[in-house]
């Protein structure tokens, strides 16, 4: 057994920070020469990221600001005190008091910054690059930077380690088996799977299903008013997820609140894709729509009816109107609301990232029963908040081992639905890749060239501030290229809570202004902000446009009119996998 005079000293503070300084000054020395040997030798070839001026440095000032985060490290005292960006303060990641009273782990954090800076930094400094490559490398690295968190392994998490001393153990063997569960199905899991049943406790606003197609359910909802609109409501969502997101618990729901209000309310509910939809393009859903707006006019026996155009299903809401224009059938839709909807893909977000032609053949590779299980959009639209929908729950549900939330828009978020390929194709080269919508005459449905500068439909347009889907720019869009009256609404927050704000909670708040404006910062400029939902305006401007009102008996009650119900509300499709 070695002697205890074997053992090497610890090192003083007084050492550490001396070799702290000798590391930094030759790290800084080479670097100094290196930028000096560019100057001298002018030949010397020059190998973009690697040898370049602006690189080398680069990797100097990263080098020093290292230097400094040692100093302040090992002499706390006397260091100049850390310049901290303000939204550093906010991340929610490092709001436990240990990563910033204990200073190894304040270390551990700042140098994770530090580091996620100059790399993101160096990405944006790249220069030479198509612009889809440039937005694609910041994509990777912001994802990549995020996956790196020192809140992501359980040796840095200070949190974790406490957790695991106190447990024993138990937190890491409960989060291993939330891990195995998800990668058995196939997705990461944000909400307590039991605590929802569709039709159960969310999804309940009574109704019939009246009408059924290969692609979709046509669903009619109990009045429970004396009168409604003469106008029914018939709503398209998208079919990249189930309907209920606009009919959740009651006091959340949309459908609930529309019904509340004295509108008939129709619901469309899209079948998730299987093999027997292999040959459904985008024709089908515009036909689908139609088919919808014509039974429920059949049914009720009115000319027109009021329509809302879901993300996806906006977009096809907007084809819809051109082809209705084409045929001079425009009065069948007397008004057309968008939510978070896009017609002009040319600034459609992240999204587009995910669009060229390696991306187009995984799809393919990933569809040989003519449908794209709906797991790999999830994946997707995951990716676009990772920070959110996949960390937090690496670091809470698999490292902590804690109990999952009842969240019902969670719920809903993790209830995927199937895409017809053939479709979901086309869509992301003529819409996302080519923009081909806004160019008139450039796509068809049935044959007959669509022009969206037809429409002269009055539209209520809504899109949300924060929307990392459906980019509020992009959604404005749409206003310049319809012709009839246009209400513009920007919503408080994004794609979903942006849109799901009930007037009950009290929450986030919308901007309206007169004049639209040329540009969206411009309609920004001179708009009118109001705290709370935007519902309210919507129900005002549609009343306004449409007032007169009849009785709800007869056919206004589902099932008691000529189309019989098929079976009790959310119906068959909703549940399908």
């Amino acid at each position: 057994m070695a002697d205890d005079s074997d053992t090497p000293p610890i090192p003083s503070l007084e050492d550490m920070q001396h070799w702290t300084w000798v590391m930094g000054r030759a790290q800084q020395m080479m670097l100094e020469h290196g930028l000096q040997t560019l100057d001298d030798t002018p030949a010397l070839p020059t190998i973009p990221g690697f040898t370049d001026k602006a690189t080398m440095a680069r990797a100097q000032e990263f080098w020093l600001d290292s230097m400094k985060l040692w100093q302040r490290f090992l002499d706390p005292a006397g260091a100049p005190a850390a310049d901290e960006p303000p939204e550093r303060a906010k991340d929610r990641r490092f709001q436990a008091p240990q990563w910033h009273e204990n200073p190894v782990f304040d270390w551990i954090r700042q140098s994770y910054f530090l580091i996620a800076d100059h790399l993101l930094r160096g990405v944006e400094a790249i220069e030479g690059v198509d612009p889809l490559q440039k937005e694609q490398l910041r994509f990777a690295a912001r994802n990549f930077v995020d996956a790196m968190s020192p809140t992501n392994f359980p040796a840095t998490n200070p949190q974790v380690l406490e957790k695991t001393i106190e447990t024993r153990g138990e937190n890491l063997l409960k989060g291993l088996a939330n891990m195995l569960a998800d990668l058995g199905k196939g997705q990461v899991t944000h909400t307590d799977s039991d605590a929802f049943e569709v039709g159960g406790n969310i999804a309940t606003t009574p109704g019939k299903v009246v009408h059924r197609t290969r692609v979709y359910e046509l669903i009619h909802y109990a009045p429970t008013t004396e009168t409604v609109t003469t106008t029914p409501l018939v709503i398209f969502p998208p079919w990249i997820n189930r309907f209920y997101i606009l009919d959740l618990r009651p006091e959340k729901s949309f459908v609930k609140w529309a019904v509340d209000q004295g509108l008939s309310v129709f619901m469309v509910s899209w079948k998730s894709a299987d093999a027997s939809m292999g040959d459904v393009t985008w024709d089908d859903y515009v036909a689908a729509q139609i088919d919808a707006i014509d039974t429920i006019r059949d049914l009720l026996g009115v000319e027109g009816v009021h329509a809302i155009g879901y993300c996806v299903a906006g977009t096809t809401l907007a084809a819809t109107l051109a082809l209705l224009a084409a045929r001079d059938e425009a009065a069948k839709v007397k008004s057309a609301t968008f939510f978070t909807a896009q017609v002009d893909f040319a600034r459609a977000g992240e999204l587009k990232l995910f669009v060229d032609d390696d991306q187009l053949k995984l799809i393919e590779r990933l569809s040989p029963d003519g449908f794209l299980d709906g797991r790999y959009m999830a994946a997707t639209f995951n990716l676009l908040r990772g920070r959110d929908l996949i960390w937090n729950y690496v670091t809470n549900n698999y490292l902590l081992g804690q109990d999952y939330m009842p969240f019902d828009l969670l719920h809903w978020n993790g209830d995927t639905t199937n895409l017809p390929v053939k479709w979901h194709l086309s869509y992301l080269t003529d819409l996302y890749r080519d923009n081909l919508l806004v160019q008139p005459g450039a796509l068809r449905i049935a044959g007959i060239p669509l022009d969206l500068t037809t429409i002269h439909t009055p539209a209520y347009v809504q899109a949300g501030r924060e929307d990392h889907i459906a980019p509020a720019e992009s959604v404005w869009n749409l206003t310049q290229h319809l012709k009839g009256p246009i209400r513009f609404v920007l919503a408080g927050s994004g794609h979903i809570a942006g849109v799901v704000n009930p007037p009950a909670a009290g929450k986030y708040q919308y901007w309206t202004n007169d004049t639209i404006g040329d540009t969206l910062s411009e309609f920004v400029a001179g708009a009118t902000e109001t705290k709370g939902s935007w519902w309210p305006d919507w129900i005002d401007w549609l009343k306004a446009r449409d007032p007169e009102t009849v009785p709800a008996t007869g056919a206004r009650v589902p099932g008691k009119g000529k189309l019989k119900a098929i079976e009790d509300a959310p119906g068959s499709y909703v549940r399908a996998h």
